[in-house]
Parts: structure tokens; sequence; C-alpha cells
């Protein structure tokens, strides 16, 4: 029996290797050889516009990626449940808009070659470059689904009242280390959060500087339903550039979020959490590594799924 245990293990490994082995970086090439350079060019134009659609475009990707396939964009029908109504996604995923303009500049250019879930990696990337952060190479390949599960993305998806064993229990069932994890938890380094999802924190929590408590309480009223969908920066020091300042915050117990601060709270990532806040080398080039991890999460690729000729359906 522990032979064949063994075996079938085997077999596992090497069906994800192959997967992750089939993404290339130069997998459009020859058949789509515009492609990264159209959707480039519309991302910084998004960011340009409007600074926080950067966060928001890692964010979709982040939430796709817990499976890297393109489902989040797929919008719910009268047959058809998707991903973007479970609680982590409802009334706060954005930019599948900015998404839908990049796919038709892409249509235009290359008929039904390059997939959604591909264009949701780049423009992640592309994101964070915009925005004064590190650039990686994306690994290319990936193929749409052509159906989404609301339970998955509700079961898999961390939210913020998660505490440090939670988080790396989420992160770990997804092959992600615990350097991953508090690399990628750096992306909160861009963007908002909404009043719901750190009232707690204000007010029930003693590891939060006071100053910056009191600050936000104004916006953020303690009674449930008031204020709700307020919205602060996740990085109140340079909330529109990618830099390491969301650890420095860490250390000062300026962590927005409760799955913020448990990263360094005298538990096992107190010294990552410190060696990122030091060194915007390294996080930066853990952050690259770590997104290029998430992004070889579970892909679809050969004959599996399919390219959708828009990203918020699947091909009829």
């Amino acid at each position: 029996m522990a032979s064949a245990s063994c075996l079938s293990l085997l077999v596992l490994v090497v069906m994800a290797s192959a997967a992750s082995a089939q993404l290339s970086s130069t997998f459009y090439d020859t058949s789509c050889p515009n492609a990264l350079s159209t959707i480039k060019s519309a991302v910084t134009a998004a960011v340009s516009s409007e600074p926080r659609m950067g966060a928001s475009l890692v964010r979709l990707h982040f939430h796709d990626c817990f499976g890297c396939d393109g489902s989040v964009l797929l919008a719910d029908t009268g047959s058809f449940v998707g991903e973007q109504g479970a609680a982590p996604n409802a009334g706060s995923i954005r930019g599948m808009n900015v998404i839908d303009n990049i796919k038709t500049q892409v249509e235009a250019v290359c008929k039904q070659t390059v997939s959604c879930a591909d264009i949701l990696a780049v423009a992640a990337r592309d994101s964070v470059v915009a925005l004064g952060g590190p650039t990686w190479t994306v690994l290319l390949g990936r193929r749409d689904s052509t159906t989404a599960s609301k339970t998955n993305a509700q079961n898999d998806l961390p939210p913020p009242s998660f505490d440090l064993q939670n988080l790396t229990t989420a992160f770990a069932n997804k092959q992600l280390s615990v350097t991953d994890m508090v690399a990628l938890s750096g992306a909160h380094t861009i963007g908002q959060a909404q009043c719901l999802n750190f009232r707690d924190r204000l007010y029930n929590e003693t590891n939060i500087d006071t100053a910056f408590a009191t600050s936000l309480k104004a916006n953020c009223p303690r009674p449930t339903g008031s204020g709700d969908g307020s919205l602060a920066p996740l990085d109140t020091t340079t909330p529109n550039a990618f830099d390491n300042a969301y650890y420095t915050n860490l250390l000062s117990q300026k962590g927005l979020l409760h799955s913020d601060q448990v990263l360094f709270n005298g538990g096992s990532t107190d010294n990552t959490v410190r060696n990122f806040a030091s060194s915007a080398a390294a996080f930066s080039s853990a952050f690259a590594t770590a997104m290029v991890n998430m992004g070889n999460i579970a892909p679809k690729t050969g004959t599996q799924g399919q390219i959708r000729l828009a990203c918020s359906k699947v091909n009829s």
C-alpha cells in the first residue's frame, strides 16, 4: 500500500510539473507578438488615469489565482453563479471593465489567441511596474475555464480576519511558502480597504498605533452598517507607490487589516517583515518570485478549457 501511495504521489507531482512546464515566457512570440505591448499600454493608461486601478488589477489576479484560469471574470447569469458574489469578492473586486477593454484590444490584433487568464497575469505585473514596483517575467500559456465556483472562492480566499496560522495554512494549501505569503501581502502597499474589513481592528484590538486608529475612526464609526463602504489606504505612507513602506508600517503597528498586522505580532514571520522593511531589494525580489509561484497555481493548459472571446462569459 505504501508503495502504491508513493506512486500516486509521484504521478500527481509529475502532472503538476507538466502543467507548469507548459507555461512559457515566449508562448505568444509567434502567435501574437504584439500581445504584451498591447496589454502594457492599456494598463499604463488605466493606472495613470486612476492609480487605485493598479491595486485592483493585482487583486483581481490574486483572487483568480487561487486557480489562475480567468474564472473570477465570469459574470453571473440566470443559469450560472460564479465567483464574483463570493464573500471575498462581493462589492470589492473591480477592474473587470479594464480587462474587458484590454481583451477587446488584444482580440483586434490576434483573434481568439490570448487567454483572459494570461491577460490578468500580465496586467498585474504591468500594474506593479506602473506604480514604481519591480518587474518579472510572466510565464504564459494559461487557458480560460468554462466554469467557476462561488463555494471554492469562499473557501479558498483568505479573509482579512485570518490569524497567522490560518493564513499560513491557506497559502500552503496552494503550495505557497510562508515567505511567498509575507511577500504577496506586501501588495497592500497599494490599494484601499473598506471600513467593514478593518472596523473590528480599530475598536477591539490593542496592537494598533493609537494615533493611527484615531485618524481612521471618523470615517469608520463603530456601529455596524455605518460607513461600511468608507475607504482607507492600506498603506497610509505612500498609498500610490509600490514600495516596502507596508512593512515599515507593520513595525509601527500601523497595519490596516488584522491579517496585515498578524505578520508582525511576535510570531514566526516577524523577521521576514523586518527584512523586507529594511531592504526594498529583498522585498522586490521575494515579491517577484512569489508572483511567479502564484501564477503557476493549477493553470489550464494545452487543450483544457478555452480561449474566451469575451472575458465575462464562456464562448457560445
